[in-house]
């Protein structure tokens, strides 16, 4: 069964594209046809698709690995914020720091930075300091909240990337293209589709439909990191099963040896 319907999908607005004249021809197999010069893109290819991209996702959550999310258009981001929170994956919903990936090292110091000012203000030495400099330190702490901490708990580069609207991101597209690091993405009939890895075409400006297709995909992450912690568990209890037959059969040994010296 599909992560997503047909229905849904229409209900969301995901078919509606840009005007035929803006569009790229590199989305043409996606597209269904042209009505009052909109370009309607097909929503039985975006089903699949959806499927095709929910599957490694899957697999990446069970493998232990992280996707990193990134919607910075103001009506979405608080949607993909709150679906990528809830699974625990980082997210990028303010402006992409140009570097986050390619220089990632300098984006860990200004995450270190947040953390030296937190330990300041816990062990007192930030009450020690004037009004000025306390004012400043607020502002660059709260600065470095709204960009960075979101990936605070991010301490390497992800293994994968999540984009709505390869335009608007596309610099972050770019880097994740030199790093090989995969990319998905929701494209619209006005990008270009060839630097994705895992193209899902829809509308990348309706909230509904962007919020239909990460639900889709978040919930498959969910689902491999439910079955990483099974096999986790189902991992410990049989090695505990194993260590108890060890202390058995060595139990057995001794007594046979015991018995062995007393006989002699």
């Amino acid at each position: 069964m599909s992560r997503v319907s047909f229905d849904q999908l229409i209900e969301a607005g995901a078919h509606f594209g840009h005007l035929s004249r803006k569009w790229n021809a590199a989305m043409a197999p996606y597209i269904f046809m042209e009505r009052n010069d909109i370009h309607i893109i097909d929503l039985h290819k975006t089903v699949v698709k959806v499927d095709e991209a929910a599957e490694v996702a899957k697999g990446l959550a069970k493998a232990g690995k992280k996707i990193l999310f990134v919607a910075t258009k103001k009506q979405l981001k608080g949607a993909v914020a709150e679906l990528a929170k809830a699974v625990g994956m980082p997210y990028v919903t303010e402006r992409w720091p140009g570097g986050m990936l390619t220089n990632f090292a300098t984006i860990r110091k200004a995450v270190k930075k947040m953390t030296e000012i937190d330990k300041m203000t816990a062990d007192g030495t930030f009450d020690n300091l004037s009004k000025r400099e306390k004012l400043q330190i607020s502002r660059q702490r709260a600065k470095l909240e709204l960009t960075l901490g979101s990936i605070a708990d991010m301490t390497k580069l992800p293994n994968a990337l999540f984009v709505v609207d390869v335009m608007k991101e596309h610099i972050a597209v770019a880097e994740a293209q030199r790093l090989g690091i995969p990319v998905f993405a929701i494209v619209d009939t006005n990008s270009d589709p060839t630097n994705v890895d895992y193209v899902i075409p829809a509308n990348d400006d309706s909230t509904a439909a962007v919020e239909v297709i990460v639900s889709a995909i978040c919930g498959a992450i969910s689902e491999g990191l439910q079955e990483r912690k099974a096999e986790g568990k189902g991992q410990e209890k049989g090695e505990g099963e194993g260590g108890a037959k060890l202390v058995q059969k060595g139990s057995r040994t001794r007594r046979k040896a015991e018995a062995t010296s007393e006989e002699a």
